[in-house]
């Protein structure tokens, strides 16, 4: 059989306002949620059962449970009795990255068996799962520019076309893990982030703090705001990974071959 194919695409986040801390142990967030039309790549065959393999430069950074099983599984539910399949992760995004990770895999794992099982992708119980894996699985199912508010989970439209925008995704190669991030945040409330003003405008309040932890940040972001042609340098989630937008694809290429040669890198537009 002919497998079924889905791109986890990667997430970014050209702005993140932090503006409290919450009783539940969340944090309010405000933050524009962008994807790129490059990510990991999920691959599935009818099977009796629910498989997960996992390839690709990271695979060895996937360990234990995994989101992806988890979506599957809680789909299969929906589905009826049943439905199985084999699952081929090739996963080509780091880890612990501030890219959706985890959370992209999970939300093309909705995409995929529904298409493989003959789920309606509207059916509302396929938004409920995605809410109960993550606050960023709701964005990654959508995968579109979207002003995101609450826990990131609560979505709405945004006035703002950004199709074919050249992007440059670099991390330095060292895993950053969001809990001590969020932990490292000071408490102040910086302002709302307004959807429709310019990028120039926001910011991401959790880049002092996972600066503090990986300083190869700094790095990174000050190379890539040096660059002919970039529009925005920023930071991603909780880091490291951080990205740059420009104004062509020539001059993105370009900055690409500046970066070096221990980052990783992805060239890439925006969807």
């Amino acid at each position: 059989m002919t497998p079924v194919i889905e791109t986890a695409y990667a997430k970014l986040n050209l702005a993140l306002h932090v503006r409290r801390r919450r009783e539940d142990g969340y944090h309010e967030l405000e933050t524009l949620f962008a994807f790129a039309k490059d990510g990991d790549t999920l691959s599935a065959t009818m099977a009796d059962t629910i498989r997960l393999e996992v390839v690709g430069p990271f695979a060895a950074a996937i360990a234990g449970s995994n989101l992806v099983l988890r979506a599957a599984e809680a789909l299969a539910e929906v589905a009826g009795a049943g439905h199985g399949a084999h699952l081929v992760l090739t996963k080509n995004l780091p880890v612990a990255a501030g890219i959706g990770g985890g959370s992209a895999d999970a939300a093309a794992a909705l995409r995929l068996l529904a298409r493989l099982w003959g789920v309606d992708p509207a059916d509302e119980r396929i938004g409920a799962i995605a809410a109960s894996l993550g606050a960023d699985v709701p964005a990654c199912l959508r995968s579109e520019t979207a002003f995101g508010t609450g826990k990131g989970e609560a979505l709405a439209e945004v006035p703002l076309d950004l199709a074919g925008t050249p992007a440059l995704l670099v991390n330095p190669r060292v895993p950053l893990s969001t809990g001590p991030v969020f932990a490292g945040w000071d408490g102040m409330d910086r302002g709302p982030l307004d959807p429709a003003r310019s990028l120039h405008d926001g910011r991401n309040d959790l880049e002092p703090p996972a600066r503090a932890l990986v300083p190869e940040i700094g790095a990174v972001l000050d190379l890539l705001g040096r660059q002919p042609g970039v529009t925005l340098a920023r930071m991603s989630g909780s880091g490291a990974t951080c990205f740059a937008l420009f104004d062509d694809a020539e001059a993105m290429a370009a900055a690409e071959r500046a970066m070096p040669a221990g980052w990783w890198t992805l060239a890439t537009t925006l969807r």
